[in-house]
């Protein structure tokens, strides 16, 4: 396993961090695909010792089940100092006034959920799943410091927002002298460049590790043109939304990615992975895992090398997309 520090902190992450939303209770929330804890508990301890230390949830995943199941396991597999734990605050939890944002009631109450459900006494990163319109950004930020000084956080991240959204937050936490983001999560892949518009450069000149989320596009990369989607692809209408816009250019590039792949002999997973992992700034992609071979596609990633002409190829045919993810 390769590592590297998230951002300019002195965290020393994987350069894959283990995705969990694919972890949870499917009768829990509406995620009908995903894996329970039975099923969820050999992938979590695959991706441990295959040497993978940075693992992220949500509270938001299968209302809690996530954060339950990770918790579980991550107390019967690893020792907790040694694992970078990530969760996230934003999505609606309860119906009804404050069940949901980042707002200071909801930040400080849902810090002590998410504690509760993964059985620890601090969470390594702590971040925003989205940009709350509703709610001053000042208001979030000075909640997030008093969580961080309250030692249940030891850094904080943001996920998927406009540039500018990003830029006054660190300005804003810069100015009162609060808890500054370490890190972005946001959606990026080779269907999906758009945040190489803005995000990417200035997450490079301010520091910020970048964490992508679909870096598979919700597998659509790891497949060949045609061939049967996952009962995830079929049941996930975010999924549908995110990638519903597809043209002809984004069959050129899943058709790039196969020939890339048959050329060095790796899966298309493998090829897809291997080129974010060198885009300057990308500190670990989130990927997920549900079947036996997607840990092993995405460890073959680090040891993959792509020269210069085959990046090209892949990157060529894109076309700029709407925004989708936010």
């Amino acid at each position: 396993m390769d590592y590297t520090n998230l951002g300019r902190t002195g965290l020393t992450v994987s350069r894959l961090c283990l995705g969990c939303m694919t972890y949870g209770e499917p009768k829990r929330g509406n995620h009908e695909w995903t894996l329970d804890e039975e099923a969820s508990r050999p992938f979590i301890r695959e991706a441990i010792e295959a040497g993978i230390n940075f693992l992220d949830t949500a509270n938001v995943y299968s209302l809690g089940s996530s954060e339950e199941i990770v918790g579980r396991a991550l107390r019967d597999f690893a020792r907790r100092d040694e694992i970078v734990l990530a969760t996230k605050v934003h999505g609606e939890m309860r119906p009804g006034p404050n069940g949901r944002g980042l707002s200071r009631k909801a930040i400080l109450a849902e810090i002590d959920n998410s504690l509760r459900r993964l059985g620890t006494d601090y969470v390594d990163l702590y971040q925003i799943h989205r940009f709350d319109p509703h709610t001053p950004i000042e208001e979030t930020l000075e909640a997030l410091h008093d969580v961080v000084k309250a030692g249940k956080a030891r850094y904080i991240g943001a996920s998927s927002m406009f540039a500018w959204q990003f830029c006054k937050a660190l300005m804003v936490a810069e100015r009162h002298g609060w808890t500054r983001f370490v890190s972005m999560q946001n959606h990026l892949n080779l269907l999906y460049r758009e945040e190489e518009r803005e995000m990417l450069g200035l997450c490079r000149e301010e520091g910020i590790g970048v964490i992508p989320w679909s870096p598979l596009a919700r597998g659509r990369l790891a497949r060949a043109r045609g061939e049967g989607g996952t009962a995830r692809a079929e049941t996930d209408a975010f999924s549908r939304k995110l990638y519903e816009a597809t043209n002809d250019a984004d069959d050129r590039v899943i058709d790039a990615v196969g020939a890339v792949a048959e050329e060095l002999g790796a899966t298309r997973a493998a090829v897809s992975l291997a080129w974010l992992l060198a885009k300057p700034g990308v500190t670990a992609p989130i990927i997920g895992a549900s079947k036996p071979h997607h840990l092993k596609d995405a460890l073959a990633a680090l040891s993959l090398q792509l020269s210069a002409e085959q990046v090209e190829r892949l990157e060529r045919n894109y076309v700029p997309h709407a925004v989708a993810g936010f």
